[in-house]
């Protein structure tokens, strides 16, 4: 009992004296802004006294002198000095501590997180490097939802060729860019990740027009309307949210994809392609060479990494690549260039592809080499998981390694799979991918 009651003492008073030294870390910016705090009550100091003659500070210094004479005759110099000492420090450190959290009760009422944990993580986040991913769909908001505890420097270049769904609708009945992947990108940056996820993907199921749309449809189309054009509404929703890093469409021109398949038949819309059932020989899109948004442009020339995927390979991945400008920067790109291949194949896309073929798929739209590696998923997925996906007519994605090797692409493999049993689908998952990404960046970097 006794050992627990301490233990507990200890646990309790504990965060205090961590937290004191946590204000002293490099990088914080206090250390400095302390010592010239000091020096400017020195010289303010200094500054009254020659004003003034120096007469009240020579009354002063003498009364001070007789005072501590009078202190030392009833203790000793090695009693009253120490606790003099200590009971100016105590002072300090209290009132120190009393203002550091009355800042922090306002600036953090919840009390979840000390306002030095905040700053030391800001800081941190804010000298992250500045990563540029490109995709669209389910697998780029995943991605996200990692990265963003490694930097805030994060750009999300998003497609904008999504016409299906909700998306799809707003598209043909308003005439704006689809707002659907942006909007699971904006949800996955934003620090209350978990509940705006919730309220952007909330579909309405009644009322007539709004049944099958999504709230965070809705509300980018809204501020679409009113601010003039979809980049403008994604900076406001970015500030509304405070999200980490900035999410762009790759183009703001209506884009319409189309795909050749193998057996002559020409297919239509996003949508289509994946439901007309054959192999993709060829996929396009109609304006042919859309113009770039500049942003995204910037934000490839700044990079420091660039990551392709995860996604679908043909209608979330490709459809960026398809605007000149963003595959020129990205061919030109000086930095380490990391494609995620997807763990399974995709029915009416991909069927039988390899990590190869992915490759060369992304190869052929670039007509050169696009990417310096490519993470590879390392363990198969469970017994069961493969059944039922089976059943479906997707299969894992074979790896060819010595294919993979003739391309002229590094091999990353890694385990960031993830069964979510509940849902019973497969995906990436958001923290071990983030973990390998940045642990590989790292590396390319130093070489």
């Amino acid at each position: 009992m006794a050992i627990s009651f301490i233990q507990s003492l200890l646990q309790k008073f504990q965060p205090k004296p961590v937290r004191w030294f946590k204000w002293m870390s490099p990088g914080l910016l206090v250390k400095r802004w302390l010592l010239i705090s000091a020096a400017g009550v020195i010289l303010t100091v200094l500054g009254l006294a020659i004003w003034v003659g120096l007469t009240p500070i020579n009354q002063l210094i003498d009364s001070i002198r007789k005072f501590l004479n009078s202190v030392t005759h009833f203790l000793p110099s090695y009693i009253s000095g120490p606790l003099a000492l200590l009971l100016g420090l105590f002072l300090i450190f209290w009132g120190q501590s009393r203002t550091m959290g009355t800042i922090t009760d306002a600036l953090n009422p919840d009390g979840h997180i000390e306002l030095v944990d905040l700053l030391l993580d800001n800081r941190r986040l804010n000298r992250g490097p500045k990563i540029v991913t490109i995709g669209g769909g389910t697998g780029l908001s995943n991605l996200l939802r990692g990265l963003k505890h490694y930097s805030s420097n994060i750009t999300a270049i998003v497609t904008v060729a999504d016409d299906g769904g909700s998306s799809g609708r707003l598209r043909r009945e308003i005439g704006i860019l689809p707002p659907g992947d942006i909007r699971n990108c904006l949800a996955a940056l934003a620090d209350e990740e978990k509940l705006l996820t919730e309220l952007f993907q909330y579909r309405f199921q009644a009322g007539d027009g709004l049944t099958g749309h999504s709230f965070g449809n809705l509300f980018l189309t809204a501020l679409t309307e009113i601010t003039g054009d979809l980049e403008r509404a994604i900076a406001a929703s970015s500030k509304v949210l405070a999200i980490r890093g900035k999410v762009l469409p790759s183009t703001l021109a209506q884009v319409n994809l189309y795909a050749q398949l193998t057996d002559g038949r020409l297919i239509e819309g996003e949508s289509n392609i994946t439901k007309a059932g054959g192999t993709i020989a060829k996929i396009g899109c109609t304006p042919s060479n859309p113009p770039a948004l500049p942003a995204a442009l910037k934000a490839l020339e700044d990079a420091d990494f660039i990551i392709i995927g995860p996604g679908s390979l043909y209608t979330s991945i490709i459809p960026n690549l398809l605007i000149p400008e963003i595959r020129e920067a990205l061919l030109n790109a000086q930095v380490p260039r990391i494609y995620i291949c997807n763990i399974m194949t995709e029915p009416g896309e991909t069927d039988g592809y390899t990590v190869a073929d992915h490759l060369r798929a992304l190869y052929r739209i670039g007509s050169q080499k696009i990417c310096d590696a490519v993470l590879v998923q390392r363990r198969p997925p469970s017994e069961d998981f493969l059944q039922n996906y089976a059943q479906a007519e997707s299969h894992p994605v074979f790896l060819d390694r010595e294919d993979v090797n003739n391309l002229g692409c590094r091999l990353v493999l890694a385990d960031v799979m993830e069964e979510d049993r509940i849902k019973g689908y497969l995906r990436h998952d958001p923290s071990r991918l983030a973990r390998i990404l940045v642990r590989w960046y790292d590396k390319a970097r130093k070489y």
